[in-house]
Formats: C-alpha cells, structure tokens, sequence
C-alpha cells in the first residue's frame, strides 16, 4: 500500500528527520568493519560444523514460529490509525517503542534469573514481543498490516535489523525500492529464504543471549539485552517506514 499524499509535517520537522534518515542510511551502508567480517567468519565456521539435520530443526521450528506470530491469528489487527500530522504519528510511535523496549527488559530479566530453561523460553517471548511493536508500529504510520505484503514489508524490516552487514546491504535495497520489488513477490509465504533468515537472525543474537544462560549474571545480561534488541529493530522500523513515506511521496 503506497501513500500518495505528501505527510504533513512543518518544514522544521521535516528536515531533522531527513538528517536523522542519512545518517541511518550511511549506517546501513557504511563499509563493513574487520572486527564484524572476523566474527562473521567464525560464525559461519561454527554452522560448518552444526550436522545439517539440526540446521533443518532449527530452521523448520524459526520458521513456524515468525509465521505463526507474524501471519497467523495470535495478534487482533487493528486497522491503520490516523494521528494526524507526521510528528504526532512519531511521538506515538517513540512512546510505543520506550513501552516495548521495558516490558522486553523486564521479560529478560526475568528469564535469565531462571536459568537454562528460562533462557530459553526467552526466544519464543521476546519474538512474540518485537512482532507485536511492529504491527503497532506499523498502524501508527497508517499502514494495513492486514494486508499480506505489509507482513512481508515488516519481515524485511526485521531482517534488516538483525542481519549481519555482508547481507544487510541486500536487505536494504529491497526497503530502498520496496513499491516496486513488492510487485513481484509470490503470494506464497513458504518460498520465503528461512533458511538464511534464520541463521541470520540466530548468528546476530547468540553471542549477546548465551550469557543470559549464565546463573547469577543472567538476569542483567537478559535485560539489558532485549532493552538494546528492542531498541534496535524499533529504530529500523521507524526509518523504513520514513524512507517509504517521505522518498516516494
């Protein structure tokens, strides 16, 4: 769904989120660092050696967990908001991030104080918590995440936010153009690449979230950790919806 109008904001507005939009833009294309290429060498070493049928479970059960929160019944979709002006429509959507980011921190603290199993738990929750931002976030903007392309646009979102920089700059694009490269993709969600979505997305998050496991430190690493992937992925959905808003206007 394109906007045709142009968002109505003042000129002062306008122009500190196109400054903030560049420099989120050269963020997500800036050369890739050595530090991140080392650990992203490791990284791949490290699936090299996982047996391809646990690659397979892990993928088959990312893959119905995403869908099930993003395209199945879990959430009640509303349909898309009207807040007004542009800068009203942002400062809901900051405040929804500030209220998602907290609740994802509380959830990981108390997860990691639980141990192993709580940890793990934390995966399915903290999921179910950034899909839920999304939609919202995505309705404060005015968009109908009942659409099944729109899902597909917050997919890629979520993509973009928690992939490494060799296949962000992929990701990027297809936001950067998203109109046109909606046009040709399939009505069927399951030709979908899970497979690099979900080590993507595993490889991204592991370092930081296996010490939410350690007894003691748990509870603090957890909370801090969702506080920072919450963040993230909020920040990403706010600049991706201005790139779509204020670009192709």
């Amino acid at each position: 769904m394109k906007h045709d109008r142009e968002p109505d904001m003042s000129p002062v507005y306008r122009k500190k989120v196109m400054i903030e939009l560049a420099f989120w833009k050269h963020k997500m294309t800036k050369k890739q660092p050595m530090g991140a290429v080392w650990a992203k060498n490791i990284q791949a070493k490290l699936n090299d050696l996982i047996p391809e049928k646990v690659h397979q479970v892990i993928t088959f059960t990312i893959e119905k967990m995403v869908k099930g929160v993003l395209f199945g019944t879990t959430y009640t979709v509303s349909s898309p908001r009207a807040y007004g002006s542009f800068q009203l429509r942002e400062a809901y959507v900051r405040k929804l991030i500030d209220t998602y980011r907290k609740t994802a921190s509380v959830e990981g603290a108390v997860t990691g104080a639980g141990g192993i199993l709580m940890g793990i738990a934390d995966f399915p929750a903290l999921l179910a918590i950034k899909v839920k931002m999304l939609f919202d976030i995505a309705t404060t903007y005015g968009y109908d995440v009942r659409q099944y392309k729109e899902r597909l646009f917050l997919l890629t979102v979520f993509q973009l936010a928690f992939s490494s920089h060799k296949h962000r700059a992929a990701v990027y694009r297809r936001l950067c153009d998203w109109e046109t490269y909606a046009e040709g993709l399939p009505d069927d969600i399951d030709s979908f690449d899970w497979r690099t979505f979900q080590l993507e997305y595993r490889d991204y998050i592991d370092l930081a979230k296996m010490a939410q496991l350690i007894p003691v430190i748990g509870a603090a690493v957890g909370a801090v950790v969702n506080y920072r992937l919450v963040q993230q992925l909020g920040v990403t959905a706010m600049n991706g919806y201005r790139m779509r808003m204020l670009e192709t206007s």
